[in-house]
């Protein structure tokens, strides 16, 4: 029997098979979906923020691309799962709010979020085998561990695997 387990804003969960993972509300948040396939384990962070390091109040460290990614993968080894055999599907990053031509990239948080979340994957070399990114719409997502499909449902664009 499946549980679905429920990973907040500014939170992740690491789950086994059968289990499933899922998040609402993406919007300039980014869900990052990690899997390892032969162990069948699943981890999902849903992140506000590209760098923890550019805010004083970082305690949570669910909240930011650079760490959430970073503790997530720890879990997901001591559960047993191996670097070498994770591959990651990434959702969100929309621009939920229009603030106008010339607007600065500081306000673009949801393509920083997603372009943060590419980098540090690519430096840990696990590769990104999906994405449903950008727009201007929110996502809730349901994550797979038995198979590693990613369900991506946005109102007015419906439901589709990635």
């Amino acid at each position: 029997m499946q549980n679905m387990i429920k990973v907040g804003m500014a939170d992740l969960k690491v789950v086994k098979e059968p289990d499933a993972l899922t998040t609402l509300g993406l919007g300039s948040c980014v869900g990052i979906a990690i899997y390892d396939n032969l162990k069948k384990i699943a981890g999902l962070a849903h992140i506000m923020l590209p760098d923890s390091t550019l805010i004083k109040n970082n305690a949570n460290k669910a909240k930011f691309a650079d760490t959430a990614i970073e503790i997530m993968i720890d879990e997901m080894i001591k559960q047993g799962a191996s670097m070498s055999r994770m591959t990651a599907k990434i959702t969100g990053g929309s621009q939920m709010f229009s603030f106008g031509n010339g607007s600065s990239d500081l306000m673009k948080i949801g393509y920083r979020n997603t372009v943060a979340t590419k980098e540090i994957l690519g430096k840990l070399n696990i590769p990104i085998l999906a994405e449903d990114t950008g727009g201007n719409h929110g996502r809730t997502i349901e994550f797979y561990s038995v198979n590693g499909d990613l369900q991506v449902k946005t109102i007015g664009h419906g439901i589709k695997i990635i």
